[in-house]
């Protein structure tokens, strides 16, 4: 069983339709409690009606210290991938229910089996938030042995532990490198940094209602979730694997430019490999575990494995340095909390760029780390984000700070935003500094996308070694950068803009460059087809994605659905343009505006704008008649 506990101002919910058979009678009216502890709840498989008992118990416990004695139990199934039958779980939430009204609760119940518009305000103090799992195995053996029999636990990194109970002094880091403590600084006008500054305070990850990217990347047959795989593993239609390929491409090229060399590296690692034992205990992250013959093995969830193990078998001196190891990881793993993976945002394997460089000392490393900076804002830049779609977390102790504050206050001038600083009194983590750029989204939500560190641990750990002027072996610095962050969750940050922007009265889009048809062409009617396809191929030439709607659906349905793909240019084609050689072009950027041009002058716009990116063809037929449909 798996609770998120929210106490809340108010909670208005609504139920919509039948999800499920057995769904409860209901009636499609709003309900608004005030003042109510919300228990967001799912049922797993096993679970029982005493372990249902134990969760309300719990529950109470917290309504004396919350000063509250009001719930809402609201059946919430997302916050699992191992589901009982849904007459089990109605029974056992009927059953919580009844239970929490034999204890005087004042308890109301969300109706079973129903897809709710919800909408909640949530208290600010620090207990507003908490997430509560309940496994049979522990039910049963506390029922046994009341003080003895936990169920043992998964193993836990230190730094993960750590990262939950360590002490943060929040600040923002204003663009003349000054630390103003957060609860001093005025955020008018930074409203997005007030959000971001909130969400990472909070350290609340768990999701509550579904993110507008969902049914946007299904809708558009970008992506959708693998019922038969592990939660966090994503099937990629046509269209958006054209995009992750793009995607990859663009930022591999950038990297190269730079300067990093592209590696490859194993999948798995050993598990009591001395270095990675020790270094899964630096890193927050939870890992897949597995046996292969008398090896306990985990899946990779960053390159610095691979590339530090290969750095520590090569030779280099510090007049190579910086040098610069760079990998693609399709894939990295991170088993994330299940009531944390959600669509492209939060995934259990996902596509990370990796460059990692070795440098002789902080001086260096300092150096090379501004150079990265610019290339992380470039890289956004030209995917699609802009300094206005996301915030800057920067991590490090006093300490540093102290001692390297015109540098910090470099950076900070350079981004000419301030930015939320977490400040520790002491190093845990292998990281002497840290910053990663985060997008905040349509629910005030956030995620990281590029990040670099200076690392002052791993190579003393792992053995990597260069020798100096004096021809003696040293330790270098390790700088870790993703110049993009995740690749899907840069088309998670794309779909959230582009939803953002359809709210302002925009026409929501991809950049050009991604777009998966970027050319629509339209003929009035079949007569025109063999003309219409030669003028598809003049434009195919130039490396531009163009189609040919061919269904027998009306002209304005063929343009109305174009518009739903967000294609970005829409050209209907008739006997008057064929004999002008003059087309009226759809330009979606400009809100549908039609413009006059040739089939070279379009050709030269397109390729202008899309200059300087990699290109692949047209992932499915040239012809719409001839596409299967993958979203249903």
């Amino acid at each position: 069983m798996r609770i998120l506990q929210l106490h809340s101002n108010f909670i208005v919910f609504k139920p919509v339709e039948k999800e499920i058979n057995i769904a409860e009678e209901a009636a499609k009216e709003e309900t608004r409690i005030e003042e109510v502890v919300v228990l967001f709840t799912a049922i797993e498989e096993g679970d029982s009606s005493a372990l249902a008992q134990k969760a309300i118990d719990d529950a109470r416990a917290f309504l004396g210290k919350l000063k509250v004695n009001r719930i809402l139990i609201y059946p919430f199934a997302h916050l699992s991938s191992n589901l009982s039958q849904p007459s089990q779980a109605l029974a056992i939430i009927k059953d919580m229910e009844v239970y929490a009204k034999s204890k005087g609760i004042e308890t109301f119940r969300a109706p079973f089996g129903w897809n709710k518009q919800f909408t909640i305000s949530i208290k600010g103090h620090p207990l507003a938030e908490m997430a509560r799992s309940y496994a049979p195995v522990q039910a049963a053996a506390e029922a046994k042995v009341p003080c003895e029999g936990k169920k043992e636990e998964e193993p836990v990194s230190a730094a993960l532990k750590a990262e939950d109970t360590m002490k943060s002094y929040w600040h923002i880091l204003q663009t003349d490198g000054s630390l103003v403590p957060i609860e001093e600084y005025k955020f008018k006008g930074k409203s997005n940094l007030q959000k971001f500054s909130q969400y990472e305070i909070k350290k609340t990850r768990a999701v509550t209602q579904m993110p507008p990217h969902v049914p946007l990347m299904k809708r558009l047959e970008i992506a959708d979730y693998e019922p038969g795989s592990d939660p966090g593993n994503i099937r990629w239609y046509p269209k958006g694997r054209m995009m992750k390929s793009l995607l990859e491409q663009y930022v591999s090229l950038r990297v190269a430019q730079y300067g990093g060399m592209e590696v490859e590296t194993p999948l798995m690692y050993d598990f009591n490999h001395p270095s990675l034992s020790s270094y899964l205990n630096r890193f927050p992250a939870r890992q897949y575990v597995l046996k292969s013959e008398d090896k306990e093995l985990f899946l990779r969830f960053a390159a610095c494995f691979g590339q530090f193990l290969m750095a520590h078998d090569a030779q280099f001196s510090y007049k190579q340095m910086p040098i610069k190891l760079y990998e693609l990881t399709r894939y990295s793993f991170r088993r994330e909390k299940s009531g944390e993976v959600v669509g492209l945002k939060r995934l259990r394997a996902f596509t990370m760029p990796d460059c990692h460089a070795f440098c002789t000392d902080l001086e260096q490393a300092k150096k090379e780390f501004m150079i990265r900076f610019d290339l992380c804002i470039d890289v956004l830049g030209n995917i699609g984000l802009v300094k206005d779609d996301y915030e800057i977390a920067m991590r490090f102790t006093k300490d540093f700070y102290a001692e390297n504050k015109d540098f910090i206050a470099s950076l900070a001038a350079k981004f000419d935003k301030p930015i939320l600083a977490e400040v520790w009194n002491e190093r845990f983590f292998y990281f002497a500094l840290k910053w990663d750029l985060n997008f905040v989204d349509n629910q005030d939500k956030a995620a990281a996308l590029s990040t670099d560190q200076i690392d002052v641990e791993n190579a003393k750990r792992y053995g990597i070694t260069y020798v100096d002027e004096k021809g003696e072996k040293q330790f270098p610095l390790i700088l870790h950068c993703s110049p993009s962050g995740a690749i899907e969750r840069d088309i998670y940050a794309l779909l959230e803009k582009a939803y953002r922007e359809q709210m302002t009265g925009k026409a929501p889009m991809l950049p050009l460059w991604l777009s998966p048809t970027q050319v629509r062409l339209i003929p009035i009617s079949d007569r025109f087809l063999d003309k219409v396809e030669q003028l598809a191929q003049q434009i195919a030439a130039r490396c531009i994605r163009v189609d040919i709607d061919d269904s027998a659906s009306t002209l304005q349905k063929k343009i109305r659905e174009a518009e739903q793909e967000w294609v970005p240019y829409i050209i209907v084609v008739g006997e008057k343009e064929i004999e002008s050689g003059t087309l009226s072009v759809r330009d979606r950027e400009q809100k549908g505006k039609q413009e006059n041009m040739t089939a070279d002058q379009l050709i030269t716009k397109i390729s202008e704008k899309i200059a300087g990116k990699p290109f692949k063809p047209l992932p499915l037929p040239l012809y719409l008649s001839k596409r299967p449909s993958f979203h249903g």
